[in-house]
């Protein structure tokens, strides 16, 4: 009998409607027996923390309806949208079982986001000599990029392609699968509803965005609509028994501590270049949110999100480990948050194939960088979250419904 694996990359922070939808379509077009997850722990890609734990996340993929959740190492859940991918696709492609990788898109076609992945691995020569032609104009990477690819394929949408994010980060997941020589095939769902940063809740598909921002400011009563069943019983669980939700704001006073008091971190940090530091260092002094601070911050060179990215590495103490080369490294560990029935026979095939170290409970010694930075990351979570040990990567097994 032949099992076919899905692939998919998440957050799900929280798990909403439009997860579920994707979820859903990505078991129908595949045709899949079991789908797994690979899931940002407790620092998100734009650098926020998690509104809840990945525990509690991992319970509510679950009982969502994913068969198996593993961890994205911190090291890429908190990276530039090339190294999230590569991470997650790594993971999945080490597992040795799954048949396709399926992600939504706004474009909503793979041949295209397909074509514009291939020529930036291989890099033809006509393209390279385009590619120099943008940027000895003075134009910016990203609109040179756009230009050369514009101008290779013969295709005057590659502009609007490269204006939407999440079909950036498919490119980037592309760009992986053929990096690696992956046998996983890569499918795509077009995205309905909310984009991904709309602040205001959507009738058919709200964004995570949205109800982050809901559940900060108004009653989480007003959700039951947009969220699924099973999302929204956790949520009000957790908020009956005094679980806090976290929010990016809850960070500041933690990196604005360490900023006054150690000036210096900043420069250990990858993205740091061109003076950034100082920049970040004067607004501290007059910012009174980490909002503030961030568009005080910001140029067209560094956006929001990258500054946002840099804070978060700040707070989480990560300028004594050398980031960009840990996350140019394919994942070294499959880390299990939470499995199903099928989860498990999915396990079983997986320490089968003996490609990757599958971790179910973290060992007290010998830790490899990218483990350690996870244990900093819980760590750091417990600073936001009272009701998370800062040891509970070592005292937690699976989520096993």
């Amino acid at each position: 009998m032949i099992i076919i694996i899905t692939g998919i990359i998440t957050e799900y922070n929280p798990f909403h409607k439009g997860h579920k939808y994707h979820l859903q379509n990505a078991k129908h077009h595949t045709n899949s027996d079991g789908v797994v997850c690979v899931m940002s722990g407790n620092f998100m890609q734009r650098g926020i923390p998690a509104i809840i734990d990945k525990w509690k996340r991992a319970e509510m993929a679950i009982k969502n309806g994913v068969d198996l959740v593993l961890e994205l190492p911190l090291v890429y859940s908190i990276s530039s949208a090339e190294h999230f991918a590569f991470g997650s696709v790594s993971l999945l492609n080490s597992l040795g079982i799954v048949d396709y990788l399926y992600f939504g898109s706004e474009e909503g076609n793979i041949d295209t986001l397909d074509d514009i992945a291939k020529v930036l691995v291989s890099e033809p020569y006509e393209y390279k000599i385009l590619l120099k032609n943008n940027l000895n104009l003075g134009l910016p990477f990203h609109l040179s990029r756009a230009n050369a690819l514009n101008d290779y394929l013969n295709c005057n949408d590659v502009f609007n392609v490269l204006s939407n994010s999440n079909n950036i980060l498919g490119i980037e997941y592309i760009k992986a699968l053929r990096t690696l020589n992956s046998l996983i095939i890569p499918r795509t769902l077009k995205r309905e509803g909310a984009s991904y940063n709309n602040s205001n809740l959507d009738s058919l598909f709200s964004s995570a965005t949205s109800i982050r921002k809901h559940l900060r400011e108004n009653s989480l009563n007003e959700l039951i609509n947009v969220l699924p069943q099973v999302s929204y019983n956790i949520l009000c669980d957790l908020s009956s028994s005094g679980y806090p939700f976290i929010f990016e704001e809850d960070m500041f006073k933690y990196i604005k501590y360490k900023l006054l008091t150690n000036e210096k971190s900043l420069l250990k940090l990858p993205d740091i270049s061109e003076g950034l530091e100082n920049r970040i260092l004067k607004e501290i002094l007059n910012s009174n949110s980490l909002n503030e601070l961030i568009l005080n911050s910001k140029s067209k060179r560094y956006t929001y999100t990258r500054i946002n990215r840099i804070l978060a590495q700040s707070f989480l103490n990560l300028e004594d480990f050398d980031l960009f080369n840990l996350s140019k490294m394919p994942a070294p560990y499959a880390r299990v948050l939470g499995f199903n029935s099928m989860g498990r026979n999915m396990l079983k095939n997986i320490k089968s194939k003996d490609n990757i170290n599958v971790i179910t409970k973290v060992p007290k010694n010998n830790l490899c960088d990218h483990m350690k930075i996870d244990i900093l990351g819980t760590k750091a979570y417990s600073l936001l979250n009272s009701k998370v040990n800062p040891m509970e990567d070592y005292l937690k097994g699976p989520i096993i419904i």
